[in-house]
């Protein structure tokens, strides 16, 4: 098969690692820039071009689209799906996992095990607000932020209206969150790839740090999941409508409650922790599903 991988960086460990793996499966991979790449949309014969040149038809494609460049990068997605290519994950899908208020709101419409959350536009509701969640400690989260940027902690009521009030005074999209004592600065990241989780680690944050992510200095093991944990790991990427993806979350003292679902799920932590290789199930699923003009919305919202 003829796949591409549209990736901003080829050195970045996942876009090596799945180039890899295709070519070890014996497809022709290629690595295309995705803000390099232009659209033609004409009637009837929509393209993409790159570099001066139309691109060919590629069976399938693995988007692996960057938070900052969501908008475009979901439209050269969108064009690769015009002209008939499979994608792994939908356009639509991954518009609809970045909206972190929208993803929230879809998931708990379908009964998914969530954290307690709320939202609202002016500073005379933040009080109420935090009421809604629990009260402090609560967390505060951009909506726009990603590896735990933007995620701040508020001990105390008085702490919260501040950080809020201030988040608001820079007209900022936030939402604000149950606190989830009992995971002790823990998630877990499930890799879900078409109808199972594949892989599973437990993140721990660094002494201090309630924030869980790689990034920040957490360290990741392999865990055992629950099979509550596996149904809704998959349930989360169901609702999303993606077929690979990363859903982390909490264990509480109800059960496990979905944080995030990430549609562009980094494979180094994962495959390290969990010695799977992870890559090469993502080309197995290709294999398996990748036919012309299958692009379909999946999931609803």
């Amino acid at each position: 098969m003829k796949i591409a991988i549209l990736s901003r960086n080829k050195n970045l460990y996942s876009t090596r690692r799945l180039k890899e793996a295709g070519q070890a499966r014996g497809h022709e991979v290629d690595i295309i820039d995705t803000l390099h790449c232009y659209m033609d949309i004409t009637s009837s014969k929509p393209a993409v071009r790159f570099k001066g040149k139309q691109l060919p038809r590629y069976d399938a494609i693995i988007p692996r689209i960057g938070a900052s460049i969501s908008f475009y990068g979901t439209s050269v997605v969108r064009q690769f799906e015009m002209t008939g290519s499979f994608s792994v994950n939908e356009s639509v899908a991954i518009s609809r996992s970045r909206d972190k208020l929208r993803s929230m709101q879809l998931l708990s419409r379908k009964g998914i095990g969530l954290p307690r959350t709320g939202f609202a536009n002016r500073p005379d509701n933040v009080k109420d607000l935090i009421k809604n969640v629990g009260g402090a400690p609560c967390v505060i989260k951009l909506l726009e932020g990603t590896q735990g940027i933007g995620v701040v902690l508020a001990d105390t009521v008085k702490s919260a209206e501040a950080i809020v009030e201030a988040f608001m005074g820079l007209n900022a999209n936030i939402l604000i969150q149950e606190f989830i004592k009992e995971a002790g600065g823990a998630d877990i990241r499930c890799f879900v790839v078409g109808d199972r989780v594949v892989a599973a680690m437990k993140r721990q944050g660094a002494e201090g740090e309630f924030r869980s992510n790689l990034h920040r200095g957490g360290s990741a093991t392999l865990v055992k999941l629950s099979k509550e944990e596996r149904a809704s790991a998959v349930a989360a990427a169901n609702v999303m409508g993606l077929n690979v993806c990363g859903v982390d979350l909490l264990r509480a003292e109800r059960g496990p409650v979905v944080m995030e679902v990430n549609s562009s799920p980094g494979l180094e932590g994962i495959e390290t922790a969990t010695k799977k290789d992870v890559a090469d199930m993502i080309f197995q699923f290709i294999e398996k599903n990748a036919k012309p003009y299958r692009t379909r919305t999946q999931g609803k919202g």
